[in-house]
């Protein structure tokens, strides 16, 4: 399994267990993992993907925005320090500064273009919407 394969089960997971605190769509900033949820979505191990990590169906949705990365911390809690794939484009150029500012800092602040959306068409229930472009 790839480290962005990886990566995109334990995005899911998170996104499992905000929306099942009433917490917002965690967003989806770093491109390479993306590339793999793009890859996955519409075949038949998706689903179940899904089902497995997340607990329910997840779509992917467009959902522009830049801000602070509001699950960093649960993901930290739950497996370490973010790998450098979370701060990777799709051409696998690694963002050296944003990598740096993250150790020194904790703290990851970022743009994204997508992000997770409940199966049933709704984001979650009463979430807050994210910082728009």
């Amino acid at each position: 399994m790839s480290t962005a394969t990886t990566e995109l089960r334990r995005f899911l997971t998170i996104t499992g267990q905000r929306f099942k605190s009433g917490q917002s769509a965690p967003e989806m900033f770093s491109p390479a993992v993306d590339v793999v949820w793009h890859d996955l979505l519409g075949t038949p191990g998706y689903e179940a993907l899904c089902l497995e990590t997340a607990g329910q169906p997840i779509r992917h949705v467009a959902n522009n925005g830049h801000g602070p990365i509001a699950w960093v911390a649960a993901y930290e809690e739950a497996y370490g320090p973010l790998p450098e794939i979370w701060f990777t484009d799709a051409d696998g150029n690694v963002d050296q500064d944003a990598v740096a500012r993250y150790r020194q800092t904790g703290t990851v602040v970022a743009e994204w273009d997508c992000g997770p959306a409940g199966g049933d068409g709704d984001l979650a229930p009463d979430q807050p919407e994210t910082a728009r472009r």
